[in-house]
């Protein structure tokens, strides 16, 4: 077993740290794993290199929360170095059985030290009696190599119960260099049977060539596959980021294992978003995580010691074809106090400076009109500027650092809310209940003010702040 090393390099300087997000202490962090709700607790782990602020062999970083905004760092939950993952524990979900909490994760192997593209992975799972401490399991590997038509790619196990059988999806590409999604079945969790792939991409271009981070669920009696597709090249104003992020909606046929569905849709729109993973909540609520950076983007936290965080939890629904994200509704236990009010502006413009970083914005207009918002600092340098027009129903969003516009189609009835997230080096957007959705990290360490135009004074802005997750 490998040497658990706890003097791992500290944080130097806290300037973007966040104040209601999940972070690592220090080092680097990606996609979210084994969301899941076990003794009281909902539970979330993510992949985390602790021995420096770059992606390095990965482990599980781990934390708690009853209540899922107040969150509590735990334990490193796996290390990597056993024979089963030799090179890094990679991502994957968790389940329940008997009591016990289960990990099952993909196992990275790489055949030369020296060529991470060289490589070979395979699937492991771990149990937990507590919650906190894991034993990985004898049995390992449980699943030892992809089919024989599947590339290396071979990861990012999702596990649920059905019928009284156990199935996972893999993300995977074909021999064929196609991204694709696979299905296995078990009755223990150790013999694992290979039922094919569920759907796989019509090109490259269009769908990608790997799918990681599968997942797969019943939402308002539709089947949906959420995913991130590495390699859809853009497509006009859409498919703007490296790797995307997004769902296909249609029914699962049982006797063929195939699931028939629509075409490829982004979940959210903006720069740093990635790597989707769901929970059905003890309530019903489809929960989700995502990593709230992109691959290859800036980083500037990196000079600090660390690098990554998670999004904020959000609930998924479906409504006309679409799925919709919206923050979780405990999201209210954090408003600290109620810093704007303003529901009968006198003027078509607001300007609010923020005392704090840590806010929440939330504001209603008329569908009729067209909408401006701006992120500014103190020294007037623009952030984030989002608009809304009336007449082709679009918003966009433009970021201080890139000069390609994002844009999202919105279908507000009489009204558009715009509800917005700031945390410190963070800004997340939901517009029309969450129809559209950009996810932004944003570096600048003065303070900002918000500016809200529009094009009549028939509009109402509140804005809140928010107290810590930890």
């Amino acid at each position: 077993m490998i040497n658990k090393e706890t003097n791992y390099p500290k944080v130097t300087n806290s300037r973007y740290r966040l104040n209601y997000h999940i972070m690592a202490p220090s080092g680097w962090i990606n996609d979210p794993n084994g969301f899941c709700f076990f003794k009281g607790y909902y539970h979330i782990f993510y992949q985390y290199h602790p021995e420096s602020a770059e992606w390095g062999p990965m482990h599980w970083g781990h934390s708690r929360s009853k209540d899922l905004v107040h969150w509590e760092p735990l334990p490193i939950a796996l290390y990597p170095g056993d024979p089963e993952d030799t090179d890094g524990c990679f991502s994957g979900s968790a389940i329940v059985k008997d009591d016990r909490l289960y990990l099952i994760y993909t196992g990275h192997h790489l055949v030369a030290k020296n060529n991470p593209e060289d490589y070979w992975q395979n699937q492991n799972l771990a149990v937990s009696d507590d919650g906190i401490h894991f034993k990985k399991c004898a049995a390992n590997p449980i699943i030892t190599k992809p089919p024989l038509d599947n590339a290396a790619d071979f990861r990012d196990p999702k596990i649920w119960y059905r019928d009284h059988q156990w199935l996972v999806i893999l993300g995977s590409k074909n021999s064929q260099g196609l991204g694709r999604v696979i299905l296995y079945r078990s009755g223990d969790l150790k013999h694992w049977d290979y039922l094919g792939p569920i759907a796989t991409a019509k090109s490259v271009d269009t769908e990608g060539y790997m799918w990681e981070c599968p997942d797969f669920f019943e939402l308002a009696g539709q089947n949906v596959l959420l995913m991130s597709p590495q390699g859809i090249k853009p497509l006009e104003l859409k498919y703007r980021n490296l790797y995307q992020t997004g769902y296909m909606i249609g029914k699962f046929d049982e006797q063929h294992n195939q699931f028939i569905h629509g075409e490829f849709q982004e979940l959210d729109h903006g720069h740093d978003f990635y790597a989707t993973q769901t929970m059905l909540a003890p309530d019903g609520r489809r929960l989700v995580f995502g990593w709230m950076d992109m691959w290859e983007s800036d980083m500037p936290e990196q000079q600090d010691g660390w690098a990554g965080a998670l999004t904020f939890p959000r609930e998924l629904n479906l409504r006309d074809g679409k799925l919709l994200m919206t923050p979780v509704r405990e999201l209210a236990r954090l408003r600290e106090q109620v810093l704007l009010d303003d529901s009968n502006p006198n003027s078509r413009e607001n300007i609010f400076e923020a005392p704090t970083k840590s806010i929440e914005y939330l504001a209603n207009f008329n569908a009729k009109d067209n909408v401006t918002i701006k992120i500014r600092d103190i020294d007037h340098q623009l952030l984030l500027e989002f608009n809304y027009s009336s007449a082709v129903g679009k918003v966009t969003l433009q970021k201080y650092n890139d000069e390609s516009l994002r844009v999202a189609s919105v279908h507000p009835a009489a009204t558009l809310d715009v509800h917005l997230l700031m945390d410190n080096s963070s800004v997340e957007i939901f517009v029309n209940n969450g129809e559209a959705c950009f996810t932004e990290r944003i570096y600048d360490e003065k303070n900002i003010y918000i500016e809200t135009i529009s094009n009549s004074n028939n509009y109402d802005v509140k804005v809140n702040q928010l107290g810590g997750a930890m």
